[in-house]
């Protein structure tokens, strides 16, 4: 059996997101970049030393990996990265983030190099809206990106809507009844004032989860709550499946997140809130041993900590 960390906190760690770029062909008003804060100067990881990290950590108890940017899909390798992962023994989910306007190209190239499922952003079905959040008017593309991830087998879908009061506050049910029709499940996600955010973005659109959540807990025949984050998903009558995603002053979100973040120039992130990073890829690049490359790993599951935690007073922001 491998090993599992666990940070001070108690908190089990065995998911891994891994920016595999910073580029991309969108210009969403609320990207956050994974927390990082990029330089222009960043040699992004090649698919091999992708797979060196994978499987270190796997061998640390790490069994789930999600890909992410950027947009990893103008990666023009990203289906040698996909299976440079794939091919590592213990990892047992493989998905990936993405804008899915490459997609009707790469969906079936991606589920044969062995990824397992996606989450496709879609904040909208109105192409002015979906142009004014997004930056392009690709959302055709998009749409045919999903229909081709569906065919391709890339499954338990997901669409993920970033909730931005005075946008798309007002179309919830709307994207809630489309992914009922694809049989995906629609991840409604609370705006983060992260790193990376632009300037003012959370003080004008960031609408709270909780209107929305007294209304699914009365339609809901079901209710579950994910062991990760805490997540509440609701199970409604008509067959949609829609999950809450709110981390902003939630401790219980804090208090079950299990992953670490990879940035795209190969430093291992504690948390997306937090700007603490410690050099994974520069160690590899040194000759650094598998056993050098868990120690950093276990540094770094070592200096967790949750961001919002019960405390007198004010939650930190």
């Amino acid at each position: 059996m491998r090993p599992m960390l666990v940070d001070r906190f108690g908190r089990p760690v065995d998911g891994l997101r891994i920016s595999v770029t910073n580029a991309c062909n969108f210009a969403c008003i609320y990207c956050h970049m994974e927390g990082a804060q990029p330089t222009g100067r960043e040699e992004q990881m090649s698919p091999e030393e992708i797979g060196r990290i994978a499987k270190v950590a796997s061998e640390l108890g790490i069994t789930k990996i999600k890909l992410t940017g950027g947009e990893p899909t103008v990666r023009p390798d990203i289906a040698d990265v996909v299976a440079s992962i794939s091919a590592v023994e213990g990892i047992k989910d493989l998905s990936m983030t993405t804008n899915g306007s490459r997609l009707a190209d790469l969906a079936y190239e991606l589920a044969d190099a062995g990824l397992m499922r996606v989450n496709v952003s879609l904040d909208t079905l109105d192409p002015d809206r979906f142009k004014f959040i997004t930056g392009s008017d690709r959302l055709s593309d998009v749409l045919d990106g999903i229909e081709a991830a569906l065919d391709a087998g890339l499954r338990p879908l997901k669409l993920n809507m970033v909730l931005l009061k005075g946008l798309n506050d007002r179309e919830v049910w709307r994207l809630v009844d489309f992914a009922r029709s694809k049989k995906a499940v629609l991840q409604v996600i609370e705006l983060v004032r992260a790193p990376g955010v632009p300037e003012g973005v959370f003080e004008r659109y960031h609408a709270p989860l909780k209107d929305l959540e007294a209304q699914l807990v009365l339609r809901a025949i079901r209710v579950v709550r994910r062991e990760l984050q805490d997540r509440p998903k609701f199970f409604l009558p008509n067959g949609a499946e829609v999950e809450l995603v709110g981390p902003v002053h939630n401790t219980a979100f804090c208090a079950k997140c299990r992953r670490l973040r990879l940035t795209a120039n190969g430093k291992l992130k504690l948390c997306l809130m937090r700007p603490e990073t410690l050099d994974l890829i520069g160690p590899l690049r040194a000759g650094a041993s598998d056993e050098e490359l868990k120690a950093i790993f276990r540094k770094a599951v070592a200096m967790r900590e949750p961001f919002y935690k019960p405390a007198k007073g004010l939650y930190r922001l």
